[in-house]
């Protein structure tokens, strides 16, 4: 291409003729009225895009202030190439010229017939305004190079005169001037849309601890167990409402013994108040496994008469920040909240302190006998703000420490989504501040409302430090349940700081393997320290812990023999234990006192049952519980265990199922089957 040009250079052309000239300046003038069309149509690409709300207030005024200048700006393009074309209509010899020639004749003539002839006076004013855009023109480039444009709009101004120039060359040329080649269309840019005009996916925030199943473990090397009670159901609610809402749930929300801790079960109860509670093993086979048993330990505590129940002084610490402003957390809340106090006694009191931003006291301690106003107080409650959750945290310690009930329950319950991200945010800082409160003699308890911002660890820590429960409220109907059906063990505690340590026999039993209750394990000496916080039982409360261990001889030992045990060993003797498999204790304080009591109880083949089927219902069901949430929560040992398996033994233990759980746990198991156990 650049050889052609060096011969244009290089030629003296003839001179022009004034015919020759006439039909160039027709053909070129044709070629202006087509770019003049062209600038009346929709700029942008094929397919307009609306433009942003910013783009249109710099894009309007300077494509108004720069029409005249890329009308002018075809001009001075139009008349180079009409000036190549007359040289090459004029050369002597030259095919092209002639072709050029013939066809502008040809488009001349057709429309030299409907074309009305211009008048002088029309064509004067035309060139005057020629000249007026080309100097507005020169003015606008030299302001562009100066930098003078004024903020936001120079760089859409550059842009603009680059649009306009593009449509005003490819409208004036519609023949290359190389060639003859046909020119490409040019599309321009579409406006760029602004990011915050899409809609972006709401972030999810939930957080949960990560907390590893519990391995084997090997009798001869380590043969106790010892771990906190556990009688929160946060987890099973959550693992709930993933599966209504078609998916699988995330494996570390998944606690198993959470989950089977949410049934009722009609386990043995204690006699009298005198012995809190009471502990009843069975041993059978294990389903997924038959090299291996279940050692089952179910702990029923005593259920205290309603009125005997001593006087409540509760602290409701609702979270109302702007998070809270969603259809299943505040208006759920502030259901649930009515509910909890319709239960209640007229001589109990109820106190309101709030927190988004600042803490806020919204009512001052209250009898239940002026239920009006603690319902009206509790209809005021609108959500804004950010969440200083541990400011309403001392100001609700305040108001029960006002209100102190000596002999009685005194009881913060913290209701939120546990977004706390004002204030002393890390869990250890919140534990400490917990732990702290404790020590008055003020419990506190959890509820959690939501998706998409849950913060699971961090109501797990508050609940586990402040001698309380943690529950996930999803629905009304699990308020009812947690607040009102089970407000007694909730809200009534009979022993608190209860540990359970487990002793295996190792002439008996090879390995074991505790079921769930990961983030509850004691180290070994925690048992007898008093001074380590445990878990707590309320009135008419049910435990319930599952191990599986292998017998020894069993072809399900995973762990090889120690090669110098039996040389550590000392001279055989009979063993005054030998007929026992394991040594159960139990230690808790009473709700008042600050040492310990003890509680023991031997394992023997009198607890042992030949098939699973002969087993209690409660005990076949609480097994098909804890199947499921260890196949939630990826757990090898029952991978061959299949949902059905889990389907078929739930089923067959439902019993009266008075409330329907039992019924829906059983859906949920169909729910995982047809999810196909996978994850998102």
């Amino acid at each position: 291409m650049s050889d052609d040009f060096e011969k244009l250079g290089r030629m003296n052309p003839p001179k022009a003729s004034a015919e020759a000239r006439a039909r160039a300046l027709a053909v070129a003038m044709q070629s202006f009225d087509e770019a003049e069309k062209s600038s009346n149509t929709t700029q942008g690409s094929a397919h307009p895009v609306r433009q942003s709300s910013i783009f249109n207030r710099i894009w309007s005024p300077i494509m108004n202030r720069k029409l005249l200048a890329g009308s002018a700006l075809a001009t001075l393009l139009v008349v180079p190439a009409a000036a190549f074309l007359t040289l090459e209509l004029t050369r002597n010899g030259a095919p092209f010229a002639e072709s050029a020639q013939e066809i502008a004749l040809k488009d001349e003539g057709k429309k030299e017939e409907a074309r009305p002839k211009p008048e002088p006076q029309a064509a004067a004013r035309k060139m005057a305004a020629d000249e007026r855009a080309r100097q507005q023109e020169a003015k606008t480039a030299d302001a562009l190079a100066s930098g003078s444009v004024e903020g936001e709009a120079a760089a859409p101004a550059a842009q603009a005169d680059a649009m306009a120039n593009s449509v005003a060359r490819d409208s004036a040329a519609p023949m290359s001037a190389v060639d003859g080649a046909q020119p490409q269309m040019t599309y321009l840019p579409a406006p760029t849309v602004q990011e915050d005009l899409v809609a972006a996916p709401p972030e999810n925030r939930e957080r949960f601890g990560k907390a590893e199943s519990n391995p084997v473990k090997s009798v001869a090397t380590d043969p106790v167990s010892t771990f906190s009670v556990d009688v929160d159901t946060a987890s099973y609610a959550f693992v709930r409402r993933s599966l209504m809402e078609g998916q699988m749930p995330e494996r570390d929300a998944v606690r198993v013994e959470e989950m089977v801790n949410y049934f009722p079960y009609d386990w043995p109860r204690p006699v009298s108040a005198t012995e809190p509670f009471k502990a009843t093993v069975t041993v059978m086979p294990t389903p997924w496994n038959g090299g291996t048993r279940l050692m089952h330990v179910a702990i029923k505590g005593y259920d205290v008469v309603p009125a005997q129940a001593p006087k409540a002084n509760l602290v409701f610490l609702i979270d109302v920040s702007g998070s809270m402003d969603e259809p299943d957390k505040l208006p759920l809340l502030k259901s649930a909240f009515r509910l909890l106090v319709e239960k209640l006694k007229p001589e109990d009191t109820v106190s309101i302190v709030t927190y988004a931003g600042n803490a806020g006291t919204v009512l001052e301690p209250t009898d239940v006998k002026d239920k009006a106003k603690i319902l009206a107080a509790i209809d005021t409650l609108q959500p804004g703000g950010s969440t200083a959750g541990a400011q309403g945290i001392d100001a609700a310690y305040g108001l029960a420490e006002k209100a102190f009930v000596k002999g009685g329950v005194n009881r913060v319950m913290l209701a939120t989504d546990g977004d706390f991200n004002v204030g002393p945010s890390s869990d250890e800082d919140l534990k400490r501040l917990i732990e702290e409160k404790r020590k008055s003699g003020i419990f506190l308890s959890v509820l959690g409302f939501g998706r998409g911002n849950y913060n699971d660890a961090l109501m797990q820590t508050i609940a586990q430090n402040g001698n309380g429960t943690a529950a996930y409220i999803d629905t009304l109907a699990e308020a009812q349940k947690t607040l009102v059906e089970e407000a007694g063990s909730s809200l009534f505690p009979i022993a608190k700081d209860v540990k359970l340590q487990v002793e295996f026999n190792p002439a008996a039993i090879a390995e074991y393997r505790l079921i769930g209750y990961e983030t509850r394990a004691l180290k070994r000496e925690d048992f007898n320290n008093d001074k380590v916080d445990a878990g707590d039982i309320g009135s008419g409360h049910s435990v319930t812990a599952i191990y599986e261990v292998t017998p020894v001889g069993s072809p399900a030992v995973l762990n090889d023999k120690l090669r110098y045990a039996e040389a550590q060993k000392p001279a055989a003797e009979a063993s005054p234990h030998g007929g026992e498999l394991a040594f159960l204790k139990i230690r808790y304080k009473k709700p008042d006192g600050d040492t310990s009591e003890l509680m023991t109880t031997p394992v023997t083949e009198a607890n042992a049952v030949p098939a699973l089927g002969e087993a209690s219902g409660d005990v076949r069901f609480s097994v098909a519980v804890a199947a499921f949430g260890q196949k939630l929560s990826g757990v090898s040992a029952l991978s061959d265990y299949g949902y059905d398996a889990v389907i078929d033994l739930a089923s067959g233990a439902k019993g009266a199922d008075p409330f329907g759980y039992r019924g829906e746990f059983v859906n949920l198991v169909r729910l995982a089957k047809g999810l196909g156990g996978s994850r998102n």
